[in-house]
């Protein structure tokens, strides 16, 4: 280093390693959150393997998440290295003092945590079995209220006009304890003279999920093309870290 003052003392690289440390715990632990919640009775989108759940010491049919929720309270271990390490660091002067000392344990213990947390994370999402027709029927009409305002502004309706003649939509279905799709086409058009009978099209959500096909969206070919860019992206990340392929 150029300095040899700021040479015994920097500890930037340990900070920055901690920091970004913790940024993944907290990504892995919102994941974990994730799949805790949609792998949960009240929902049933995902089942975790076995291997990754134990049972209940009293309720015989329970698959506790365990693993995953190990891995959402790892990041609050990690979150803590970072402030512990800032916090030696703030009060010491120039060149080496013991207090840098303390550096080490929550670097090695950051290490350790990831190396403990990736794999795991890794196996649990390998292991998910989803349950796409559960999905399919948690779908409500309702989600498409947007799509709704979106037709009325091809039909060159501002989109703030737009917006509030969905909402009474919304309202009217509400107040009939009925389904925004089960409005018939007249009670459509009390509302606006610019719904039509395609209007029925807008309630189709495989053709709501391919609308979204520019970069990034939730089409299938946006999605592929995303996830094509991720195995570029790790292709590229082990060729430079010298690490065999995943």
């Amino acid at each position: 280093m150029p300095n040899s003052m700021d040479a015994v003392s920097d500890r930037d690289f340990i900070a920055e390693y901690l920091f970004d440390a913790a940024l993944l715990g907290v990504h892995l632990s919102r994941l974990a959150e994730d799949i805790i919640l949609y792998a949960t009775p009240a929902y049933g989108f995902l089942r975790i393997g076995e291997q990754y759940a134990t049972g209940s010491s009293l309720m015989p049919q329970k698959r506790n998440p365990d693993a995953l929720e190990v891995a959402r309270s790892k990041a609050a271990r990690l979150m803590g290295h970072v402030v512990t390490l800032l916090a030696a660091l703030k009060g010491t002067p120039s060149t080496y003092n013991k207090d840098l000392q303390e550096d080490k344990e929550p670097l090695f213990d950051a290490a350790r945590t990831l190396d403990l947390l990736l794999p795991l994370m890794a196996g649990v999402v390998q292991s998910l079995e989803p349950d796409p027709e559960r999905m399919r029927t948690a779908l409500d009409p309702a989600m498409l209220a947007t799509d709704l305002a979106d037709y009325l502004v091809a039909r060159g309706v501002p989109f703030r006009q737009a917006h509030a003649v969905v909402g009474r939509a919304v309202q009217l279905a509400e107040a009939r304890g009925a389904p925004l799709a089960a409005l018939d086409l007249a009670d459509l058009q009390a509302l606006s003279s610019a719904f039509d009978a395609d209007v029925r099209d807008v309630f189709d959500f495989d053709r709501a999920v391919a609308r979204r096909n520019a970069p990034g969206g939730v089409a299938p070919e946006a999605v592929a093309a995303q996830i094509k860019q991720a195995h570029a992206w790790l292709a590229e990340a082990e060729a430079l870290s010298g690490a065999p392929p995943a």
